[in-house]
């Protein structure tokens, strides 16, 4: 007579002389819990290898998740995971392939009772959890153009097109590297990292790790709608990039340039000037239309980098300077390459572009400045300007606060980093201190 003791070892060891045969290659690894370190915000599932019948290697399956991230506690949902698990377990071991479909076998290895039980436990005849009767993987292209698609109606369409081209590119590099990958499951985080080092190598840190940034946002998308398990490329650190800055110019140049500017380039020297007296960047430049001035109140609207719409005064410097707009249709475009008010069909960042070359054809090359002096400069050094201006009779709280509703800037953090970032602040004479410390 065998006890109940002697069962269990009997059995247990008929399970493990089964399950590890030195004999049989194993088709299928452990099936494992995947619990997030805890954190209840993420899905935690259940995650296992099968032998892949034309390679002869395991390869990862899709997760299986069942209803495990509906609780609301640890206990809970490791609970419900640890019942999938050894379910998952038993359904693998009596022969279960994820490549097939298992309905066959599993009507006739269960009777209605067991498999009453098994859909107790959230494993339904038409899902169970190995068997892939699911809708196939996504390719990568339709992966990617998925994630595209989710993010179109939340960022703009310059950023949209910069999304575009790092995804055409990232997607044109696999197919020349690596054309074995053809389904997004296949992707992981060791090709990206070839990737990017490829970037890096060819061009910049910074523009390195913005491939990272948009590639990273994209399969974000893909992990919250359940196409991917986890977005690996977040693992991937960020590289440290020196920060490309426009100098600042010095008077006497500034000066030269605007002199210069009123008989060859009017246009030039008014676009010029909105930068330079109302403090905008050359792409919000670009965007103004005959509407966004106001010509009763002086004021003018537009998007800025850190705000929806933005309102600023214009100053009498330029206001003075501006041409009657009143008769000027409200939907025309500010700036054109040969007049103030007029149709000029092309994207923003193509006008922006365009004034950057004309710029660097009129003024650059006749006062042969370098690379690192732009239109964006005449944005520095009227900051400069202003801010040492209102420190003759401020104190550095009171001219900071000041130039701040002037700038823009969105917090004083903020103003001051960039007040630092161009060297605007600047000490009084300390050689009395250098004289004293000598003595």
């Amino acid at each position: 007579m065998l006890t109940l003791k002697e069962l269990i070892i009997l059995d247990a060891q008929n399970e493990y002389e089964s399950a590890y045969d030195l004999s049989i290659k194993r088709n299928f690894s452990n099936p494992k819990i995947y619990s997030a370190n805890g954190d209840l915000k993420k899905r935690w599932y259940i995650y296992f290898s099968f032998r892949d019948v034309n390679s002869g290697k395991l390869k990862r399956v899709t997760p299986f998740y069942g209803n495990a991230n509906k609780y609301k506690t640890k206990e809970e949902r490791l609970s419900v995971l640890v019942t999938y698990r050894k379910v998952l377990l038993k359904l693998l071991k009596q022969g279960f392939n994820p490549y097939v479909d298992n309905s066959e076998l599993y009507l006739q290895m269960y009777s209605k009772e067991s498999r009453k039980e098994t859909q107790f436990l959230g494993l339904k005849e038409s899902n169970i959890p190995i068997t892939h009767a699911e809708k196939p993987l996504m390719t990568l292209k339709e992966a990617f153009d998925f994630g595209l698609k989710q993010k179109e109606k939340l960022i703009n369409a310059t950023t949209k097109r910069s999304y575009d081209n790092r995804v055409k590119i990232f997607l044109e590099w696999l197919q020349e590297k690596h054309q074995e990958l053809k389904t997004i499951d296949s992707l992981n985080k060791q090709v990206v990292f070839e990737f990017l080092n490829d970037v890096l190598y060819k061009t910049s840190a910074r523009n390195r790790n913005n491939y990272r940034t948009d590639l990273s946002s994209i399969l974000q998308v893909l992990e919250d709608n359940d196409i991917i398990v986890f977005n690996f490329i977040k693992k991937i650190p960020v590289l440290k990039s020196i920060p490309e800055r426009n100098k600042t110019y010095t008077n006497k140049t500034q000066e030269e340039i605007f002199n210069y500017l009123e008989k060859k380039d009017p246009i030039l020297l008014l676009y010029i000037k909105f930068i330079s007296y109302n403090f905008l960047r050359p792409i919000e430049v670009s965007r103004l239309t005959i509407g966004d001035i106001n010509l009763n109140e002086k004021t003018i609207q537009f998007k800025a980098k850190n705000s929806p719409l933005k309102t600023k005064i214009i100053p009498e410097i330029l206001w003075d300077d501006l041409p009657d707009l009143s008769k000027i249709s409200k939907d025309l475009a500010l700036f054109t390459p040969n007049q103030i008010g007029g149709v000029w069909e092309t994207e923003v960042s193509n006008r922006r572009d365009y004034f950057s070359k004309r710029f660097k054809k009129v003024v650059k090359d006749h006062f042969e400045l370098g690379n690192d002096y732009g239109l964006y400069s005449f944005r520095h050094t009227y900051i400069t300007k202003l801010y040492r201006s209102l420190m003759k009779n401020s104190s550095p709280f009171e001219a900071k606060s000041k130039l701040m509703l002037i700038t823009g800037h969105s917090s004083m953090i903020a103003l001051e980093k960039y007040l630092r970032d161009i060297d605007a602040e600047l000490p009084a004479d300390y050689s009395e201190m250098l004289k004293n410390a000598h003595d």
